[in-house]
């Protein structure tokens, strides 16, 4: 092979790096931590298209399901390649905390401080505005609304600022189903669903060690779901949903 010019291989590696670049985007793959198996979904905001739902534009009512979604995208010609649900509703269905479509706020945050997992304090916010993406503990999120695209309050935080919620106790009992979603070293946001029960603690561990997230947030349990265009492990129904697209 004939050695490449020197003059050249500056943009050679340039060329390179972007093609790199400009290929990554959403993976969904199988992660194994502490003996649990994930599904994870690695989108990277402003390559991805990611975007929350809840309310049909055409009748109002809640899309409910994944398949509704994904069907209603369809006929905007785009192709749903991860969708899951965005956290815990009340009966409606209807957001139980702050919901964000589109830079519009329609379920304004709840201040609970009692009921739940939602109000077992400090809860937060994950946020997509742009490029950048956050999960934000709700009372700091009030007082620096960063305006976003899209957010999703839920609880509890499972990491904040690298440091687990301090009510999550190693040895607990409680494990179910779990998702959430965190905002990683790297800049990008992974979602995780668990493929059987886990407790906070683990699961906390699991975006924080594993995933290298120092900022999460769940999401949903028991009956937490995901799709992707050859699967669809959804059984109820839903309220707000996030989907990625192409």
């Amino acid at each position: 092979m004939t050695p490449m010019p020197a003059r050249l291989l500056p943009v050679f590696l340039f060329l390179a790096l972007t093609s790199c670049t400009v290929a990554r985007g959403l993976k969904v793959t199988q992660v194994v931590g502490s003996g649990m198996l994930y599904t994870v979904a690695t989108v990277e905001p402003g390559k991805d298209r990611l975007e929350l739902h809840w309310l049909n534009p055409t009748t109002g009512q809640p899309y409910r399901t994944l398949a509704q979604v994904t069907a209603r995208l369809k006929k905007q010609r785009q192709t749903v390649l991860f969708a899951t649900n965005s956290g815990i509703y009340a009966p409606g269905p209807k957001p139980l905390g702050l919901h964000v479509e589109q830079g519009k706020t329609l379920v304004q945050v709840n201040n609970a401080r009692s009921g739940g997992n939602f109000a077992l304090l400090p809860n937060g916010i994950f946020w997509v505005k742009g490029q950048q993406a956050g999960v934000t503990e709700t009372q700091a999120y009030k007082r620096n609304d960063p305006r976003p695209d899209y957010a999703t309050q839920s609880g509890p935080l499972l990491v904040q600022g690298g440091k687990l919620h301090p009510e999550f106790n190693k040895g607990s009992s409680s494990s179910k189903l779990r998702s959430g979603v965190g905002v990683c070293e790297d800049g990008k946001v992974r979602f995780a669903v668990s493929a059987g029960p886990v407790n906070f603690y683990s699961f906390a561990v699991f975006f924080r060690d594993t995933l290298k997230c120092p900022d999460a947030l769940y999401l949903d349990g028991s009956i937490s779901a995901y799709a992707t265009p050859d699967r669809n492990t959804q059984m109820v129904d839903f309220a707000g949903i996030w989907t990625v697209s192409r």
